[in-house]
């Protein structure tokens, strides 16, 4: 027998005859699991969102699932589970282009050097290179602006205070001007807004208007009415704030600037010489008919009206609940209201120009707060009743039958068509292009009984017209201020028809100088400040600008 080599096993001998052969060693077979291997499995499966439906069906009797599916499902699943989670990456920084412009979209064909080097050439021509408000004109046109920003531009240098301003001062203000403003709004109230605001109240506007009193040739005959002056600038501010603020908060932004066609109209007053033709700003004409208007109203001619003094405009047309809502603080500005029970004139302004055109946005939203009685920012069947009531017994007063109110009513809901039933709100109101109508329905019977001579459909054909058309107020104040001119021409013994047409503020001047010179430059209300739609408040002063 050969040795065996060391390190190798011996291979077994097979066994003789007789002798039972050795069983051979074989590979363990797969462990059949336990009942705690199935319960951890079960687990793990309801923890799988993907099995969780077919588990379900399963213990509601289901069809059976095949168990191959079930240990494929169940390997796929302890992969994902046994898996190390790997960080994300970070996501990659994505730069958000500026798309807010509070100052203007800054422009990159302004070559600031270039305007500069204009302007100084420009202040060479003059003394000392100084500048006074004469020389600003051309000033101003080195700027590349309108004419009559040359009273804003002095202001903004601070040549008020001094009565002229250097060219190193000028350039370093206006250098600041084109750096950081970059569209005209955003230039216009910064030369105009006090330091440190970023707003235009109602002051800010006075040195602009005053220089184009004294210097549009529309207006030259205004120089020798010096106390028109303030009468005018008031009225000039109203209607800029009537048409330009539209948040109502005194506070005029740059952004409501943009969206209004105010500068647009201040470069118009380079071009056109007829003041009167500039009527949405403006116009003489029609600061004389609101100021007669006015006149004929304040009989004690403080230049304070009452609700009894309010009243008697347009023959008692108003109903006496409107007045008395007018003078609640609903639309006034201003806390003496509250106080004194009176109106300043440039109350009366919004009022007025409200009155004869219903139609515009500010107008609607001004009844529309004088309606609101609970201030909900809707008008309910409740308030529209409470106003309809003086309409039913005044009709009944002058032997009208009124039409009683569900029938008034039905009407009126047909022609706003109100989206929410039973309730009518301002956006209603605003797509209603017969919004006079509702209006002068609840609060204004000489108004209601002319609308009701005119059909529906004519009133329409007038609301759609197109083309240059005046609006209700232009319309207004021109009719009224050709019966003025007629009124005092009746009286003079000019026959030249020029003369006459400037008779009147002639006339009045003797009439007005004494009063009116008694009177403060400006008389204008106290700052809107922060009034909301529905918020007012009481006692005290008028509200200063914050």
């Amino acid at each position: 027998m050969e040795r065996a080599e060391p390190g190798r096993p011996d291979r077994p001998e097979p066994a003789g005859p007789g002798q039972p052969q050795p069983r051979e060693r074989t590979r363990p077979g797969p462990r059949r699991p336990t009942r705690a291997d199935m319960r951890l499995r079960d687990l793990s499966l309801r923890q799988d969102p993907d099995l969780r439906q077919e588990l379900a069906s399963l213990a509601r009797g289901c069809d059976f699932v095949l168990p191959s599916r079930f240990k494929k499902r169940l390997k796929a699943f302890q992969q994902v589970q046994t898996r190390k989670e790997e960080p994300l990456p970070p996501a990659a920084s994505r730069s958000v282009p500026t798309f807010y412009f509070p100052h203007g979209r800054p422009q990159d064909t302004v070559n600031v050097d270039a305007v500069i080097a204009k302007i100084e050439r420009t202040f060479a021509q003059f003394p000392h290179e100084r500048a006074t408000m004469e020389d600003m004109g051309r000033v101003a046109k080195a700027c590349g602006c309108p004419l009559y920003w040359k009273g804003p531009l002095f202001c903004g240098a601070g040549g008020e205070r001094t009565g002229s301003v250097s060219v190193h001062k000028f350039v370093a203000m206006w250098r600041k001007v084109l750096q950081n403003c970059h569209d005209d709004a955003a230039k216009f109230v910064h030369l105009l807004v006090s330091p440190g605001c970023s707003y235009l109240v109602q002051e800010d506007f006075v040195p602009f208007l005053q220089d184009v009193v004294n210097t549009h040739p529309g207006l030259a005959f205004l120089k020798e009415a010096a106390e028109f002056h303030s009468r005018y600038i008031t009225t000039v501010i109203q209607r800029i704030f009537y048409t330009v603020n539209r948040s109502w908060s005194g506070r005029i932004t740059c952004a409501e600037l943009r969206r209004s066609t105010f500068l647009q109209n201040v470069a118009l007053l380079e071009e056109e010489a007829d003041i009167n033709q500039l009527t949405e700003f403006f116009s003489y004409e029609h600061f004389y008919v609101i100021y007669c208007k006015f006149w004929e109203l304040d009989t004690d001619h403080d230049l304070l009206i009452d609700a009894q003094d309010l009243a008697r405009h347009n023959d008692h047309a108003i109903s006496t609940k409107m007045i008395d809502r007018i003078f609640s603080g609903a639309v006034t500005r201003g806390k003496k209201v509250q106080k004194e029970g009176k109106i300043s004139y440039a109350d009366f302004v919004w009022f007025l120009i409200s009155e004869e055109d219903k139609k515009t946005p500010t107008s609607i939203e001004y009844w529309f707060r004088c309606m609101d009685l609970d201030g909900d920012g809707a008008l309910s069947m409740f308030e529209l009743e409470y106003f309809y009531e003086e309409q039913c017994r005044r009709l009944d007063s002058m032997a009208i039958e009124a039409l009683p109110f569900e029938d008034c009513l039905c009407q009126m809901l047909d022609l706003v068509k109100p989206q929410t039933e039973g309730r009518i709100t301002l956006q209603d109101l605003k797509r209603c292009k017969l919004a006079n109508v509702f209006f002068d329905t609840f609060f204004n019977i000489e108004k209601y009984l002319d609308h009701e001579q005119k059909e529906q459909a004519s009133l329409l054909r007038e609301s759609e017209s197109e083309g240059p058309e005046l609006s209700d107020w232009e319309r207004f104040a021109a009719e009224e201020y050709d019966i003025l001119v007629a009124e005092e021409a009746a009286g003079d013994p000019w026959e030249d028809g020029y003369e006459a047409e400037l008779s009147p503020v002639e006339q009045k001047l003797s009439a007005l100088r004494s009063p009116l010179a008694q009177r403060p430059f400006l008389e204008a209300p106290g700052g809107l400040g922060t009034v909301e739609l529905y918020e007012y408040e009481c006692g005290g002063d008028d509200l200063p600008p914050s």
